[in-house]
């Protein structure tokens, strides 16, 4: 980048770009799942993932606050010369960089339910869902702190692209009207032109 700019990647876009794999491999391994009788047959399992679905939810939606709430607070300016990255872009290389854990995950998903039917892609589904539901508070903070976060993306490429990892030293901020994403990570929605 010129003049010490760096490149930036929303937070909470980062966050967000693995629900919707996620989600959508583990409905589609659970469908084909329930399809199986499996070794418990299919109320055991439908039951256990029901149960998985709640507490990965719960997991994946609470894990790290704390650590987002440290580097939120502690977020400054960001300077004219950096630049921010498309929120096209981010997801993109997120789930470029995480394509293959993704598809062992839905293989793991589908082959499991030959043992508990539905269970492993109701885990996987609860996983995006929790995603979602993160974003969605990081978007809560955003809207009331008046401020979008902000990350390196030099210190998303280590160590697989945690935006709240051990790498990420600090976030940047910008105000609200900043990028092409809305606080949360969705897509900014434009007002139809009358």
């Amino acid at each position: 980048m010129a003049r010490g700019g760096q490149g930036l990647a929303r937070v909470a876009v980062v966050v967000r770009a693995g629900a919707a794999p996620l989600w959508w491999c583990g409905v589609f391994a659970a469908g084909v799942g329930v399809l199986a009788p499996g070794l418990t047959g299919r109320r055991i399992g439908v039951s256990a993932g029901a149960a998985l679905f709640i507490v990965a939810l719960a997991v994946t939606g609470w894990r790290g606050r704390r650590r987002f709430t440290e580097l939120g607070r502690g977020a400054v300016r960001a300077g004219k010369h950096d630049v921010l990255q498309d929120r096209a872009v981010t997801v993109r290389v997120w789930r470029r960089g995480h394509r293959w854990w993704l598809l062992l995950a839905f293989l793991a998903a589908l082959g499991s339910a030959f043992a508990v039917p539905a269970a492993g892609g109701m885990l996987l589904a609860g996983c995006g869902a929790g995603l979602w539901w993160k974003a969605a508070w990081l978007g809560r903070r955003e809207r009331d702190d008046d401020a979008l976060l902000w990350v390196r993306v030099d210190w998303l490429d280590r160590r697989g692209g945690r935006p709240a990892g051990q790498a990420v030293k600090a976030y940047r901020s910008t105000g609200v009207a900043a990028g092409d994403a809305a606080p949360g990570g969705a897509r900014r929605r434009t007002a139809a032109l009358v």
